[in-house]
């Protein structure tokens, strides 16, 4: 089975928060949080080309409003 969606986020997770900023986190609970709110912030504001330019929460909002049936 391919994991493709999962090794994506782990890529950008390390690329938009890790890389260069090894040395921010001082304890492993620091980067347990910062890891937290990554996914906050990936699943609810960070825009997607995918997604036409929306944030998730847009998305899902937009879809409510206008489902396709």
């Amino acid at each position: 089975m391919d994991d493709g969606l999962m090794e994506n986020f782990f890529g950008l997770l390390k690329t938009e928060m890790f890389y260069d900023q090894e040395y921010k986190y001082h304890s492993l609970q620091e980067l347990t949080q910062a890891i937290k709110e990554y996914i906050e912030y990936y699943n609810e504001e960070r825009i997607k080309s995918r997604l036409k330019g929306l944030t998730p929460k847009e998305y899902r909002n937009q879809a409510s409003i206008n489902p396709v049936f």
